[in-house]
């Protein structure tokens, strides 16, 4: 039996972006028009959404996360063999994870995706949890003046740069080879609208943006840093403890986020989903 849509309830996870959801489950949302609108308005919101004790088979994570947008598959990652949509993150002490830099997904693509969502599978006893700042939230922090400083301003993003270790890898040049004629660099815009709530937020991140478009390299390096720290500066962030069932589902386009690779030599599967986005603007 479906939930009312007045059982839906948000509980603000930090001061700047993230929200638990209670009082609906994920096949709710994927049935019913009401649920998904009134889910999607507080994603929007809150940026980022938690959902606890959801059931983990994969069908069911894949026909939610379609509800939000066409499926964006990924180069570099595995699927789920009875659910190719669903993609495969997973770190144990023989192949660790190699991200570990805050990002916001895909950038190195012209139409970069919008959502991505994430659903704990094998969690560590201990460690594993996964941060997300507000980009929204850092640029209203800004000066005025800064802000007028960048808003024309763009912005190089490159696949190889975020994947520079795997490709340094025997047999990672040939593998990716698809992957980078296919993801040339792009530019983007260092501040980007929002295309839901005309907000603004800071769109260049550590893993894949290179530097800044007619800047000096020494000028566009220290600006880039500057922003990186800015972005994550702990009052624009919220964390969290996975566990397994948990789902996050976040917007692309006003957040970034990073794991902590703190739990090997303990073993953590996770299950993805990135959602087609626009191009910045």
């Amino acid at each position: 039996m479906i939930a009312s849509i007045d059982q839906i309830q948000v509980h603000r996870a930090a001061g700047a972006l993230g929200g638990f959801v209670s009082g609906v489950s994920l096949a709710d949302v994927a049935s019913s028009d009401g649920h998904y609108r009134r889910v999607r308005d507080l994603l929007v919101q809150h940026e980022v959404l938690f959902f606890r004790d959801q059931e983990q088979a994969p069908s069911v994570f894949a026909a939610f996360a379609k509800t939000f947008g066409d499926v964006l598959g990924h180069p570099a990652y595995s699927t789920v063999g009875e659910a190719p949509d669903v993609q495969i993150l997973e770190s144990t002490p023989e192949n660790p994870s190699k991200i570990e830099v805050w990002h916001s997904d895909m950038t190195f693509m012209q139409c970069p995706p919008s959502f991505t969502l994430l659903q704990g599978q094998i969690i560590p006893e201990v460690g594993g949890d996964t941060l997300w700042a507000s980009a929204t939230a850092a640029y209203d922090a800004l000066s005025p003046q800064m802000r007028a400083f960048l808003t024309p301003l763009k912005a190089v993003n490159d696949f190889r740069h975020g994947f520079r270790e795997s490709l340094a890898e025997r047999g990672g040049a040939e593998r990716l080879a698809p992957a980078i004629a296919e993801n040339p660099p792009v530019e983007h815009p260092l501040i980007r609208t929002h295309p839901e709530t005309g907000r603004k937020g800071i769109y260049a991140n550590a893993l894949f943006t290179t530097h800044i478009v007619g800047l000096p390299s020494k000028e566009s390096d220290a600006l880039l840093t500057f922003l990186y720290q800015h972005i994550v500066t702990v009052e624009h962030t919220v964390r969290l403890s996975w566990q397994p069932g948990t789902v996050a589902i976040w917007d692309n386009r006003s957040t970034q986020h990073k794991p902590v690779n703190d739990f090997f030599p303990q073993h953590r599967l996770m299950h993805r989903v990135t959602l087609t986005g626009d191009q910045p603007v």
